[in-house]
């Protein structure tokens, strides 16, 4: 195994075993010819940074019938308004250019539609871009990189906000995107970014954070050497609850920012977790064996009371955990969501069928595995009733 960015070879310290792609939901006359890879996890002393081995290909992740939107979540679309209000009051004034790499579809941007910011999202997935413009947010359904942007003349050297959200961890080819962004923004520009992080996960130990698109698990001691290399300066950090835990990433150029004591007190904390050494991903490992075991044990305790189970809300993380624990539906009956193009499809690898939300309110299980814990307070209140009447939330989390 080599890290992604230096190339110099590293040694796999954990495998999560055959995974599909996270997204990959699919009708029972594709089973057999289902995609596979191994799920291998890495660790880079030198950059501090936490990644996968192998992936598959961005193209074959981000398609035309990519199942995610982010307008989807109502505590989402609050988030993302707060995101863009922070960002204008911050880092953007009068007929300030604005970028956003992955602005799926267009719940972010919206909030700069009909405003004087010169804005413009990149979004790869053909289905979110096409729900993206058709609500008349401007969006380029391409992905970001020195191609896509080299017709953007009024923009090069002269965007003061590149952003993203939960996106750059996505990206495999780190340098094209960095010398990207180094093209675009203006001598003050920043790129702002959030991501899911390192920390939260493990101390949470929620290794469903690892899936194919998530290439990267950041730190805010790997941000801060990734982009040193390309002299950029790491000058804010700022936590987030989103995702479970997540850390939003300020960067300038070298020398043309003050650095926010955010960042120093970050990186003395990640430094007395040892974040930045492996032993911390080693310990990791032996929290994910405890959890899969514990997780497997609860399981099948439910199923000899005879207790009905059915999983809610079909993730992209979902796949892990069933994956790597080898649940599948003799365990699960079946998973419920909200979002259309997954309804009516099996789960990956496993083939848990995906049932309507209605379903779940129909034959309510006495478990329900939240898959989408992160969106925890949301969902219990939706589903005050399911608790009501004797049902039971369950997670390999603590909720």
């Amino acid at each position: 195994m080599k890290c992604k960015i230096t190339g110099e070879k590293i040694t796999p310290f954990m495998s999560f075993g055959k995974m599909p792609l996270a997204n990959g939901f699919l009708k029972k006359e594709e089973f057999e010819k289902e995609f596979f890879f191994e799920m291998e996890v890495g660790f880079s002393e030198k950059l501090s940074l936490f990644q996968l081995n192998d992936f598959p290909s961005p193209e074959k992740m981000f398609n035309k019938e990519y199942p995610f939107y982010s307008g989807s979540s109502s505590y989402m679309k609050s988030h993302f308004k707060d995101y863009a209000d922070w960002i204008k009051k911050n880092y953007l004034s009068t007929k300030s250019n604005l970028v956003e790499i992955g602005s799926n579809d267009g719940t972010f941007l919206k909030n700069f539609v009909g405003t004087d910011i010169n804005y413009l999202g990149f979004e790869p997935s053909e289905n979110v871009a096409k729900k993206a413009i058709k609500n008349n947010v401007n969006t380029k359904n391409i992905f970001f990189n020195k191609d896509s942007i080299e017709d953007l003349k009024n923009f090069k050297s002269n965007t003061n906000v590149i952003c993203a959200a939960n996106v750059i961890c996505h990206i495999p080819n780190l340098k094209d995107l960095i010398s990207s962004i180094e093209i675009l923004l203006s001598k003050k520009g920043v790129f702002i970014f959030e991501e899911p992080y390192m920390g939260s996960m493990f101390s949470k130990v929620s290794y469903d954070q690892i899936y194919d698109e998530h290439i990267f698990m950041f730190s805010i001691t790997s941000i801060k050497k990734i982009f040193q290399l390309y002299n950029f300066d790491l000058i804010d950090v700022i936590p987030q609850v989103t995702h479970g835990g997540s850390m939003r990433y300020v960067v300038g150029r070298k020398k043309e920012h003050q650095i926010s004591i955010n960042v120093v007190n970050g990186l003395k904390e990640e430094q007395e977790k040892k974040l930045d050494k492996v032993e911390s991903c080693i310990k990791f490992k032996d929290d994910c064996e405890k959890s899969k075991q514990k997780t497997i044990q609860s399981l099948k305790e439910f199923k000899s009371m005879k207790k009905n189970i059915a999983g809610y809300a079909a993730t992209s993380k979902s796949t892990t955990i069933l994956n790597y624990c080898n649940i599948d539906s003799t365990l699960i009956d079946f998973i419920c969501d909200t979002t259309e193009g997954k309804i009516g499809k099996y789960s990956p690898g496993m083939h848990i069928p995906i049932k309507p939300i209605s379903h779940f309110k129909d034959q309510l299980p006495d478990i329900a595995y939240l898959f989408a814990w992160n969106h925890k307070d949301e969902i219990f209140s939706k589903e005050s009733d399911f608790k009501k009447n004797g049902g039971r939330w369950f997670s390999h989390v603590a909720l």
